[in-house]
């Protein structure tokens, strides 16, 4: 579906059911910003039932979250509890075998299938990159998003636990990422080597792939910037997807520079921002893109798909009625297990062997 369809339907779902009773009618300033009362939303027909009946409970389960302000420790606590369980759930679904391994000096987890690796894929990888806003997601959140690809996929998926704010600032991630890389090109070709992941993952996984490019480093076969890519958050989405998941219209907007991995970072810089540069992102190699309708992420995506195709870059974008920032941890959902299945055929299709 293209871009400006889905904006349009996002902004119909968020105005159109306001009755239309003078009282209740929206107001429209001269910049085009739009105030709107209190409207009813409902949930979206075209969503799975399993997602309608799931959806409360993530809003009650994320209700609970410590605020970004709060002491890491405790967010780091709150964060590797919700996705130790997911990744429990998971491993009952999809039969993996981990083990820790150090590569090129930082520590990773390595997730092999079960009924091993198939020999489609014996010289192809594949980097995992973990979300938690550069803040938390180490292991536990790495393996969510490793578990199920690797399982379907029979394929080695590696989950790199990056170095992450607060104690650590830009360009420290890119950096760990990096040496990662450089060390699997040791064992597997640039084209066989895969690179993905979701939200603050999605983020460092353009982020990572523009350092490649610019230290002069082949490029990996294939990425995957899942629930964020290669812009800040921003346009329609970062209003209306608080709104569609009852969080109320932002106050503020959350920015890059609003995270303490980003501090002294400029969020003008190209490796932060990989879509403000288009001689980047010609280089860029073919790239899936994956989001909901109500990820406040989802504007983001689509702007980097079309920068990406404007670019000349082969790109494959999925955007899932529905379905919130990172919908696709937990993995009871059939949209999880439809976005489990786009992944691994991407990888597939465009990771030489």
């Amino acid at each position: 579906m293209y871009a400006p369809r889905l904006l349009c339907l996002a902004a119909i779902a968020l105005f159109g059911s306001a009755v239309s009773a003078q009282d209740t009618a929206p107001t429209i300033k001269p910049d085009a910003t739009i105030t709107s009362p209190a409207v009813s939303i409902p949930y979206s027909t075209f969503a799975s039932p399993e997602a309608r009946a799931f959806f409360p409970k993530m809003l009650a389960a994320g209700s609970k979250a410590p605020p970004i302000t709060a002491p890491i420790e405790q967010s780091r606590a709150f964060y590797d509890h919700l996705n130790s369980d997911r990744a429990a759930r998971m491993q009952k679904m999809y039969a993996v075998k981990i083990q820790s391994e150090t590569i090129g000096g930082v520590r990773t987890d390595v997730v092999l299938p079960a009924r091993g690796v198939s020999e489609e894929n014996a010289h192809r990888v594949l980097i995992n990159l973990h979300g938690g806003a550069f803040l938390w997601g180490a292991h536990s959140g790495a393996l969510v998003e490793a578990i199920p690809v690797a399982s379907i996929g029979r394929i080695k998926v590696i989950t790199v636990d990056y170095r992450q704010g607060p104690e650590h600032t830009f360009p420290a991630a890119s950096e760990d990422v990096e040496a990662v890389y450089r060390a699997l090109l040791k064992q597997y070709k640039p084209k066989e080597i895969g690179i993905y992941g979701c939200s603050a993952g999605g983020i460092l996984t353009g982020e990572s792939v523009a350092r490649l490019i610019t230290d002069k480093v082949p490029v990996p076969g294939a990425i995957g910037t899942l629930c964020s890519s290669l812009l800040d958050i921003d346009g329609d989405s970062a209003y209306i997807g608080p709104v569609l998941n009852g969080q109320g219209a932002p106050a503020h907007r959350l920015t890059l520079a609003d995270l303490p991995y980003f501090h002294g970072a400029s969020p003008r810089d190209p490796l932060v921002q990989p879509g403000l540069s288009p001689a980047l992102l010609a280089k860029f190699p073919p790239t899936l893109l994956i989001t909901g309708t109500r990820d406040m992420a989802m504007s983001s995506v689509l702007a980097s798909q079309q920068l990406l195709d404007k670019a000349g870059v082969q790109t494959e974008l999925h955007v899932w009625e529905g379905m919130w920032h990172s919908f696709f941890s937990d993995p009871e959902l059939p949209e999880s297990q439809d976005a489990y299945r786009v992944m691994v055929r991407f990888f597939l299709k465009h990771l030489s062997h």
